[in-house]
C-alpha cells in the first residue's frame, strides 16, 4: 500500500517541458531550425520511399530495408518535432500524461527499430560484399520478410517493456521535464516510487551489446573483404560508400549509449538534450542524404520521378 504522505499528494496529469532554451529570441531561431529539419527529414524520406516504390531497379533487399528506415525516420521526427514546435510558440510548454506516454512509446519503438535495422542493413552489405555469388540465395524474399518481421517484433517488445515499466511508476511530485520530449531518463527522475533503474539498464545493455556485436562484426568482415579488392579504384568506391554509413551508425550508437548506458547519478540534462538531438532529430534527417548521395540507382529513380532535377 502507498505511504500516507503519498496518498495526500495529487497524481500528475500534465507535464511541463523545459525545452532546449527559455530565451525568447533563441526560441524563434530554434523554431525556424527545427521546422527546417522536419521539412528536410519529411521530404527526404518520402522521396526515398517514392523512389523505391516506383523503380524496378530498386526492388532489391538493400532498398527494401532502406524503405523501412525511411518510414521509421518519418515516424520518429513526427513523434517529436510537431509537439516541440508547438511548445516553442506558447508560454506554457505542457504535454498531457497520456500524450507523454504515447510519445515515449512511439519514440522507444523507433529507437528499437532503427538500432536493429542498422544491424540488418550491415548484415545485408556483409553478404553482398563477402558472398556476392550467394547473395540472391542468402538474401531472398523470404529471408528479407523474416528479418523485417524480426525487427518489428523486437522493437514492439522493447517499447512495450520500457513504456510498461514507466506506466507502473507514480508521478506525484515535480512535473517539470528537463527535456524537449518525453524520454525514459528524464521521466525516471520525476517518479516518487521505486524506478528499478538497475534492472532496466541491465536489460537494455544486454540487448544493445548483442546488436552492436553483430553490427561491428559485419562491418569488420566488410572492411576485410574491401581490402582484398585488387584495384585501387574499386577499394576507393567501396570504402567511400561504407565509410559514410559507418559514420552515421557510429554517431547514432555513441549518442544512444551515452544516454541510456550509464548510472542515473551521472545525468546532466542540459548536456543530454544536445546529445539526444543526434539520434532523435539529426540522424533521421541525414539518413536520406547518406544513403542516396553516392547511390546511382536511387538518384536515377528520383530523376525519373522529378525530370527537372536531371536538367
Amino acid at each position: 500500500s502507498r505511504a500516507p504522505e503519498m496518498e495526500n499528494q495529487s497524481v500528475v496529469t500534465t507535464f511541463i517541458m523545459v525545452g532546449l532554451s527559455s530565451d525568447t529570441q533563441l526560441q524563434v531561431l530554434l523554431f525556424v531550425l527545427f521546422l527546417s529539419i522536419y521539412i528536410i527529414a519529411l521530404l527526404g524520406n518520402l522521396l526515398i520511399m517514392a523512389a523505391v516504390l516506383s523503380s524496378s531497379k530498386l526492388q532489391r533487399p538493400m532498398y527494401f530495408f532502406l524503405f523501412h528506415l525511411a518510414v521509421v525516420d518519418i515516424i520518429c521526427t513526427s513523434t517529436i518535432i510537431p509537439q516541440m514546435l508547438g511548445n516553442l510558440v506558447v508560454v506554457r510548454k505542457s504535454i498531457s500524461y497520456p500524450g507523454c506516454m504515447a510519445q515515449l512509446y512511439f519514440f522507444t519503438w523507433c529507437l528499437g527499430v532503427e538500432m536493429v535495422l542498422f544491424t540488418v542493413m550491415a548484415y545485408d552489405r556483409y553478404v553482398a560484399v563477402c558472398h556476392p555469388l550467394r547473395y540472391s540465395i542468402m538474401m531472398n524474399k523470404t529471408t528479407c520478410m523474416g528479418l523485417s518481421a524480426l525487427v518489428m517484433v523486437i522493437a514492439v517488445v522493447n517499447a512495450l517493456v520500457h513504456t510498461g515499466l514507466v506506466l507502473q511508476l507514480t508521478f506525484c511530485g515535480p512535473n517539470i521535464i528537463n527535456h524537449f520530449f518525453c524520454e525514459i531518463p528524464s521521466l525516471l527522475v520525476l517518479s516518487c516510487t521505486r524506478i528499478m533503474m538497475n534492472k532496466t539498464m541491465c536489460m537494455g545493455l544486454s540487448a544493445l551489446v548483442m546488436v552492436i556485436a553483430v553490427l561491428w562484426e559485419s562491418y569488420c568482415f566488410i572492411v576485410r573483404a574491401i581490402l582484398r579488392i585488387k584495384t585501387t579504384e574499386g577499394r576507393r568506391k567501396a570504402f567511400s560508400t561504407c565509410s559514410s554509413h559507418l559514420i552515421v551508425v557510429s554517431l547514432y550508437y555513441s549518442a544512444v549509449i551515452y544516454t541510456y548506458i550509464r548510472p542515473a547519478s551521472s545525468y546532466s540534462f542540459n548536456k543530454d538534450k544536445i546529445i539526444a538531438t543526434l539520434y532523435s532529430l539529426v540522424t533521421p534527417t541525414v539518413n536520406p542524404i547518406v544513403y542516396t548521395l553516392r547511390n546511382k540507382d536511387v538518384k536515377m529513380a528520383i530523376k525519373k520521378m522529378l525530370p527537372h532535377l536531371g536538367k
